[in-house]
């Protein structure tokens, strides 16, 4: 398939594509407005965030810890878009998921290569339930999903605090649960990096020291996996085409003999399933355990945004959760290197968003001559 140059024109300028690029570059500008008008040198803020992010293998290997859990969490609302439903319960759905993880994990004593598997599973069972209820409510009463979810977020949220309570489960008066099981973790060289011979080659081997001592884990590759099984459903079987053809339109998929009811479930228990496996490998991966929560993390609501700049798609949210990841890590640096404040990393990710949501604003401005 040949591109033509109108064709290539489409995609990187008007399209998607050029809507994420140059909405990026007015969330950078603006932010370097922001720095200039609070004093703050903006090349220098920047430059640290960079730093922050490159200069060294131990800080990349945080950005993908910072990024996996956001990646998945935004495929998971981006699934949901697709379908047209808004998944706003995705933060609900990740403290499911963590929640199941750490009592599968803690209380089941099987072999890695069942544990680990059974812990994801189930915790995405759970996540799956929860917002398929979500579906179902809408399904059923026509209650919106956007109601529905902001509830269950709130209900998990309870739900996995009162779990702490639970003797066997919760360590009493820390606020947090037991460890998870060593056969449950996903975690690189965990136990190796504490033995003599794994302190040794850490103090010997400067770089690969560094990126060893972060909490590196396979949780990065499993949400490649679910990116791509995210596109793959969508685009290229039944099911998804199914789920597409209600969210574009529930009326005419309705008269093509489509269940849609059906449908609203199936989509918001996908949707879910995705966000539960997010706080699974955070569980897994890097905290093996959960803790009282004052508030709300925000990897659900982080995910809205992934989504959204990822442009709904599998490939978008795997680019749009590591410059999300990125950020995060990276703007973290900023203020010890320049005295700036991290907020400033927020207006940046909250004005992207902004003109992204503002698809004829950006398209006006990109607007090409004919001819």
């Amino acid at each position: 398939m040949k591109f033509t140059k109108s064709d290539l024109k489409e995609l990187f300028i008007r399209g998607p594509l050029g809507l994420t690029i140059f909405s990026t570059i007015l969330g950078f500008s603006i932010g370097a407005i922001v720095l200039a008008i609070a004093g703050f040198n903006p090349a220098e803020a920047y430059w640290a965030i960079i730093r922050g992010i490159f200069s060294k293998p131990k800080y990349m290997s945080y950005v993908i810890i910072y990024a996996t859990p956001l990646i998945i969490t935004g495929l998971s609302v981006a699934f949901a878009l697709r379908t047209g439903l808004f998944n706003i319960g995705a933060e609900g759905q990740f403290i499911v998921g963590a929640m199941t993880a750490a009592m599968a994990g803690y209380y089941f004593q099987l072999p890695m290569i069942i544990h680990v598997p059974l812990c994801i599973l189930l915790a995405m069972s759970a996540a799956a339930v929860w917002g398929g209820l979500a579906g179902y409510i809408k399904a059923r009463f026509g209650v919106h999903e956007v109601i529905s979810t902001i509830m269950l977020n709130w209900i998990a949220f309870y739900l996995s605090n009162w779990s702490l309570t639970i003797k066997s489960f919760g360590k009493q008066g820390t606020g947090k649960s037991y460890m998870i099981q060593e056969t449950a973790r996903i975690d690189l060289f965990g136990q190796w990096k504490i033995t003599e011979a794994g302190i040794d080659f850490i103090r010997s081997h400067k770089i690969l020291g560094d990126v060893l001592k972060s909490p590196v884990n396979i949780g990065i590759l499993v949400a490649l996996l679910l990116a791509f099984l995210v596109w793959y459903i969508l685009n290229k079987t039944t099911l998804g085409y199914e789920l597409r053809a209600v969210g574009f339109n529930p009326d005419a998929a309705e008269y093509g003999g489509i269940n849609v009811k059906k449908s609203m479930v199936t989509s918001m228990a996908i949707a879910g399933g995705l966000a539960g496996a997010a706080g699974a490998l955070q569980v897994m991966g890097v905290g093996h355990k959960i803790a009282k929560l004052a508030i709300m993390e925000g990897y659900g609501f982080d995910g809205i945004a992934v989504a959204l700049i990822g442009n709904n798609t599998g490939p978008g949210s795997v680019f749009a959760g590591l410059l999300f990841g990125g950020l995060k890590y990276g703007g973290s640096k900023i203020q010890d290197a320049v005295g700036a404040p991290t907020e400033v990393i927020n207006i940046v990710v909250g004005t992207i968003i902004l003109f992204i949501a503002m698809p004829k604003f950006i398209q006006l401005v990109l607007r090409f001559k004919k001819g």
